[in-house]
């Protein structure tokens, strides 16, 4: 996966929630010509427990399960429902010259997944960030202080099964020996040429 061939077709960029993968996504797609695509838009799961008024379902789910129960969760939905999706999509603009080449984004790209692809024209990249950043971005985006006791306690474990994500996906990345990308103190122009630079681009105009 180190290794970008001249013919790179499919970037996947992976990560956890409000790590940045959108905006890195919509930047890159933007500069190569390419068209993008998010995960999040190919099977419903419950998503953040904001904004207001959250759904039933939603409070039900973030209330009554652990967040141990809400990352296996989550992962059982990106193994079962997503997955499958986005293995067909990235294996036939991989093998079809005729397709225009995408960028995939989401946290459903999870690295054990990706690693079982063999497929020669595909670049992966996850994103990381601290704890602190993470904390940062997700009570900013929720408007944590504005919200009652329930509502934090919701918000706070989607906090918590954010941050388990990250640290599992990273032990996964150095497992399958994947690029990462720490998105710390950097801007967005700054994480582009990075992460172009690992996946062997030199250029950022290249097609």
């Amino acid at each position: 996966m180190h290794k970008v061939p001249a013919d790179l077709r499919v970037i996947l960029i992976g990560g956890s929630s409000h790590v940045g993968k959108s905006t890195l996504a919509d930047s890159l797609a933007a500069k190569l010509g390419w068209t993008q695509i998010s995960t999040d838009k190919l099977a419903r799961h419950p998503g953040r427990p904001w904004p207001e008024p959250v759904p039933d379902h939603v409070a039900e789910h973030y209330l009554s399960l652990s967040v141990r129960e809400l990352i296996e969760d989550v992962l059982r939905h990106y193994k079962v429902n997503v997955w499958p999706q986005v293995e067909a999509i990235v294996t036939e603009i991989a093998t079809d010259t005729s397709k225009e080449r995408i960028i995939v984004e989401g946290s459903a790209l999870w690295p054990e997944f990706v690693a079982t692809l063999e497929i020669a024209n595909l670049a992966a990249i996850w994103l990381t960030a601290s704890d602190a950043v993470f904390e940062q971005r997700i009570h900013a985006a929720s408007q944590h202080r504005t919200k009652s006791q329930r509502e934090r306690v919701m918000v706070d474990k989607f906090l918590k099964r954010s941050l388990l994500y990250n640290a599992q996906m990273m032990d996964a990345i150095r497992q399958h020996e994947l690029m990462s990308v720490d998105v710390n103190a950097a801007s967005v122009d700054e994480l582009i040429e990075k992460c172009l630079s690992l996946l062997g681009l030199e250029q950022a105009g290249t097609r």
